[in-house]
């Protein structure tokens, strides 16, 4: 069987399931950071025992965003370029 010699491993690039993850995160800390920060009351904060939980719980939510970000930066899956003699047989069922 012939193979290509110029095949090289790519990027999982968008399907990379940590950013899909910091998508989420980030969205819900962006809205919890402006509730936090615009649409709070003074009653509300009274309630939580005097910490803003809005504000606290947004700016953590973006923070563990970006390092998920951070870290599909750094290590980024790669997938094979072509699957190895093993797993087409086995894909066979042979």
């Amino acid at each position: 069987m012939a193979t290509e010699s110029g095949a090289r491993p790519k990027k999982a690039g968008a399907f990379d399931i940590r950013l899909i993850i910091a998508l989420l995160i980030g969205v819900y800390g962006v809205i919890l950071t402006i509730m936090g920060a615009a649409f709070t009351s003074d009653a509300e904060i009274a309630k939580a025992a005097g910490v803003n939980i809005n504000l606290w719980a947004g700016i953590g939510m973006l923070v563990i965003s970006a390092l998920f970000i951070l870290w599909a930066t750094v290590r980024p899956l790669v997938v094979p370029a072509e699957p190895e003699a093993g797993e087409t047989a086995a894909a066979a069922g042979e």
